[in-house]
């Protein structure tokens, strides 16, 4: 039964199953006497959802605290093994793949490198396929109880209806790849369980906002800076994120050729695979048959020496460049957005850390407008090289939140008896 709203009482029931896990979930544990003005819901409402999660094992007593001249309040918490998710990172240097419980706790993790077919997608699959089989074996946790699979890849991710989520990565030759498809018919996993496919910066921008530095902001741009450079834009119309094409931003008419295909675009300047590449061309060593990550390591270690060394003059020239159309770039997200933070993650963003970000706010707040500029922060990402997996398997986690705690339902051969129906929602609560 709908109300003038269009709202049912099941939705009514959902919503307010939904306020109290995620109350109880960033700022437990919390007694139900405090869950009211917390959630906004009545005293009885509060019981009744308390007494429904604590039934479907959601919700467990976490001690209590003394009140003021009564019986003490029961505390009550999300239980942590009341659901699984696992989190995968398709990266640049290797694919990550980690199993968390409800809190997101890690409870295993699997790694495999990225080689000379670095992006082949039947490698790809295979790797996160028997990852996934690994971390569920080191836990000992059965397929069934995970609540989804969210992967984080580089690219435009597209949801069909046809084919589930397709993938378009120019840069990493990837053409309308149906990754969703692909691992389904490649798993082990039940057809129950769903995937959630999307954009590496924003799992990454997902999982700062949730956890990391991005907390309480409203307005704020969280940017990938690993080979290439991405980002996610938060914003309150976009609550959990967008991702945005922002390292084919065109920095240079006529520059240099992007992975992507065209010239000039920010990421052939300041992304780390770009880097490194023209620290070649300027005469630059990096070691030999190195990965990405050693080669920067070795590239920072050359332009600021700890041993008394003289700096590395090529070094140090590639990197206050790179700091320059990073910055400028960054004045671009100012500029079209205002945000009030932003926030530098990825693994080039954060192996040149502190050390660079100076260099990257100077020229930020020089290229930008100065009203806008005034008012945002340039900080780095708090949760080091786990967000994007984190941030992945937060997709699976916020759907669970949406449902008010309840795993999705298969789809019913047949529609249910109108009567069923009608008293389904009229069900109090």
């Amino acid at each position: 039964m709908a109300g003038r709203n269009g709202r049912t009482v099941r939705d009514l029931r959902r919503a307010n199953r939904t306020a109290v896990l995620q109350r109880l979930y960033f700022d437990g544990p919390l007694s139900r006497f405090e869950l009211g003005p917390a959630t906004g819901l009545s005293s009885g409402s509060v019981s009744n959802v308390v007494a429904d999660l604590i039934a479907d094992g959601l919700v467990e007593e976490a001690g209590s605290v003394d009140s003021d001249g009564g019986r003490p309040r029961t505390l009550l918490r999300v239980a942590p093994h009341s659901g699984h998710m696992i989190g995968v990172d398709v990266g640049e240097t290797r694919v990550r793949v980690e199993l968390f419980d409800l809190t997101l706790t890690e409870l295993a993790r699997a790694e495999r490198p990225l080689e000379h077919q670095r992006y082949d997608v039947d490698v790809i699959t295979g790797h996160i396929r028997d990852g996934m089989a690994e971390v569920l074996a080191a836990a000992r946790i059965p397929a069934e109880r995970l609540l989804g699979v969210g992967v984080g890849v580089p690219g435009i991710v597209e949801h069909t209806a046809d084919r589930g989520t397709v993938v378009h990565g120019q840069t990493i030759g990837w053409g309308a790849v149906p990754l969703e498809s692909l691992l389904r018919s490649d798993s082990r996993l039940p057809d129950s369980v769903p995937y959630f496919i999307d954009n590496g910066a924003k799992t990454l921008g997902q999982a700062e906002m949730w956890f990391g530095a991005g907390r309480g902001a409203r307005n704020a741009v969280v940017v990938l800076f690993g080979s290439g450079v991405g980002a996610c834009l938060v914003t309150p119309e976009v609550e959990h994120g967008r991702a945005v094409e922002w390292g084919h931003l065109t920095v240079r008419v006529r520059g240099r050729r992007c992975r992507c295909g065209a010239l000039g675009c920010l990421e052939a300047y300041a992304g780390a695979e770009s880097l490194l590449e023209r620290w070649r061309e300027e005469g630059g060593r990096p070691p030999q048959g190195a990965d990405e990550e050693t080669a920067l390591t070795a590239m920072l270690a050359a332009a600021y020496p700890t041993d008394g060394t003289a700096a590395d003059p090529v070094a140090l020239a590639v990197l206050e460049e790179t700091a320059e159309y990073l910055g400028a770039g960054l004045s671009d997200l100012i500029n079209l957005f205002q945000p009030e933070r932003i926030l530098i993650g990825g693994w080039a963003g954060l192996q040149l850390g502190s050390r660079f970000l100076p260099a990257v706010r100077r020229h930020a707040t020089a290229y930008a407008l100065r009203h806008p500029a005034d008012k945002v922060t340039i900080e780095l990402g708090r949760l080091g090289p786990d967000a994007v997996t984190v941030g992945a398997a937060i997709l699976p986690l916020a759907d669970f939140f949406a449902r008010g705690g309840r795993r999705p339902e298969p789809t019913p051969q047949s529609p249910e008896p109108a009567w069923r129906t009608a008293l389904q929602e009229r069900a109090p609560y």
